[in-house]
């Protein structure tokens, strides 16, 4: 989609003789048929008014390509300005300009992030010379026209507002700014600007390379297929077997022969390790391979960022979100503007979007509507927050509201917890989330321990961390201190446990961060992710009296959004709040109870709970607990 395309001397007619954000507004709403807040119209004034000054040069030609808000292929991002011409040899070339208005920022630890002001606050941001980068690596990634090499893409960033003050330009940035050269404020630098765009053209292509551009077929390139088939090579675990194939085969089946006339909408079902992730990226692969347009998408954040780090040094970052993406993208996208969309974790879908949840109408709808097939893995007892919408009865009615065809599976073959349903079904009956006949534990080849402190357990899974593979978790029912103050302890258990959550800087790679044992995780960081061992600490949210799970939401610290509205909700309905924050309590410590591939380990604040689940052991399992696991000094 392009707002407005003009050549450099329209565009030059358009500013100086109208009001410029005036023009692209009415190309605006022609075109998407909104309007925009007065922010973006004044950023339109004042960046594109700068953008003019430079433009004012007898040696850029007449006859460029001027292109503003043109759609970035695979996001509902838009990119800021476009030039389009020829060099002296002939060749396509294409300037791609990112304007800020920006006048300070700070610098951060995080690669490629600044803290500036946006929004009515000062906020994070990626750093303006990356975003120029990102941009033109998604055109080489999906763009038909630039990846085949017949159109040459040439990013930089122009802030137009901001001096040089040695942070934005900082050398710690400066692997990107080479990449996209970052210009600033001044005469002295509107003259580089000008000399960066001199460079490339050199010749007027009356918009013939930006018209090409803007209507080139959106297909992956072999590149990006090539580089996720190496992540599946690397992981013995990605083979598909028994049902995961059949299902496999099903889908692709499905995706191959969808339609703008028929779309598909495919709801696979599977509990913990049954293959949906696996299954998930193999599906993404051979449909990228195939020429097909899509994406990954998942709510939570942590499984991208995973993947994201493997895949280091096979694909950029830019790339690898074009193929990975959140499940609040999609409020713009057209129609079936996707091939397929795989949306993993479909259970952690919200209705609304964006960081206040306030955009958007509802985020399965939209992904149905953006893609001829959705494919959508679920496992409704893993909803772990108040805002989680997703089940396969929703999924269904806006499936057949918006007249596509529904295709369910069931995913069968169990991969975690040693293969061991009996586990899962104990666990279900233990934590009152369903009856099962499973009341006692009997399978020994899942290792499940209860400890008498969290310091034994703690010591107990540091000494399973052997590859990395083992982590502590706990129900979020204390204080995140050391967002502030990285020297204090969040959570301390009696006279000896203190730790801290897992450190702000590695996010949502903890779980695969070094020396992150040594902290404390939770759903938000562990979901949709494993390990060999797990040990869970169970807060005071869930405590066992006479043999009844009582859950308490009160419990939970305030900081923990998985349960924001429920004080709103018990006021109008206090039978209904209690019934979801019980179902979110027991389904968070049972996700955090199957993290683990090999063994779980637990420790309950609560003295008569922690009795509870070794009451729930057979005598053989519960005789080899009797002894205490050594502390290290």
């Amino acid at each position: 989609m392009l707002v407005y395309d003009a050549t450099k001397a329209q565009f030059l007619s358009d500013n100086n003789d109208h009001d410029i954000e005036e023009v692209i507004l009415s190309h605006y709403r022609a075109t998407t048929g909104r309007s925009v807040n007065p922010s973006e119209l004044r950023s339109w004034k004042e960046s594109l008014g700068c953008m003019a000054k430079v433009l004012s040069d007898r040696d850029i030609p007449d006859d460029i390509g001027v292109a503003i808000e043109l759609h970035i292929p695979q996001t509902s991002k838009r990119i800021d300005l476009i030039l389009t011409g020829r060099n002296a040899k002939g060749d396509k070339q294409v300037v791609l300009i990112e304007l800020k208005q920006w006048e300070k920022a700070r610098s951060t630890v995080k690669d490629a992030i600044v803290e500036t002001y946006i929004g009515g606050g000062v906020r994070e941001s990626v750093h303006p010379s990356y975003q120029a980068w990102s941009y033109s690596a998604l055109f080489e990634g999906f763009n038909e026209a630039v990846y085949l090499g017949g159109i040459q893409v040439h990013p930089c960033a122009y802030l137009h507002n901001y001096g040089r003050d040695g942070v934005i330009d900082s050398d710690f940035y400066a692997g990107y700014i080479a990449k996209a050269p970052l210009f600033l404020k001044g005469t002295e630098e509107r003259a580089k600007l000008r000399g960066y765009i001199k460079q490339y053209l050199q010749i007027g292509d009356n918009k013939e390379v930006l018209l090409e551009l803007a209507n080139s077929p959106i297909r992956p390139s072999k590149a990006l297929a090539d580089s996720l088939k190496k992540l599946l090579k690397a992981q013995s675990e990605f083979v598909l077997i028994d049902d995961q194939k059949e299902i496999y085969e099903s889908i692709l089946a499905a995706a191959r022969t969808t339609s703008d006339e028929q779309s598909k909408v495919i709801i696979i079902e599977g509990g913990p390790g049954t293959g949906k992730t696996i299954l998930a990226l193999h599906l993404l692969v051979q449909l990228i391979s195939d020429g097909l347009n899509g994406k990954y998408v998942s709510k939570n954040a942590a499984p991208r960022k995973v993947y994201e780090a493997k895949l280091v040094g096979s694909m950029t970052r830019s790339r690898f979100s074009s193929l990975f993406a959140g499940s609040g993208g999609f409020i713009e996208s057209e129609p079936n503007s996707f091939d397929m969309l795989i949306v993993d974790e479909a259970h952690r879908l919200n209705e609304k979007s964006g960081l206040y949840g306030n955009l958007g109408d509802n985020q399965i709808k939209e992904l149905i509507a953006a893609a001829k097939c959705s494919v959508f893995f679920i496992d409704e007892d893993q909803r772990v927050t108040m805002a989680d919408i997703g089940s396969k009865q929703a999924i269904r009615d806006f499936a057949v509201a918006s007249g596509a065809e529904v295709e369910e599976y069931e995913l069968a073959s169990q991969f975690r917890c040693s293969g061991s349903d009996g586990y899962l079904a104990w666990l279900n009956n233990t934590l009152d989330i369903r009856a099962t006949a499973n009341e006692q534990l009997t399978s020994e080849e899942y290792e499940f321990k209860v400890f008498d402190s969290p310091d034994e357990l703690h010591h107990a899974i540091k000494a399973k961390n052997i590859h990395n593979r083992a982590r502590v978790v706990a129900g979020y029912c204390w204080p995140w201190r050391s967002k502030k103050d990285k020297q204090a302890y969040d959570i301390t258990i009696g006279e000896s446990y203190q730790r801290q959550w897992n450190l702000d800087q590695d996010g949502s790679l903890w779980i695969i961060a070094e020396n992150s044992i040594e902290q404390v995780g939770c759903i938000h960081t562990c979901q949709g992710l494993e390990v060999d061992y797990i040990g869970v600490i169970i807060g005071p949210d869930l405590i066992v009296r006479d043999g009844e799970v009582i859950t308490s939401a009160e419990q939970r610290h305030s900081n923990d959004r998985s349960i924001r509205g429920y004080k709103k909700l018990k006021k109008e309905n206090p039978e209904l709040a209690q019934k979801k924050a019980d179902l979110i309590i027991k389904n968070t410590y049972r996700t955090l109870m199957t993290r683990g591939m090999r063994g779980c380990y637990l420790y309950c604040t609560d003295s008569e709970t922690n009795e509870y689940f070794r009451s729930r052991l057979t005598n053989e399992l519960a005789s080899t607990q009797i002894e205490p696991v050594g502390v290290a000094d």
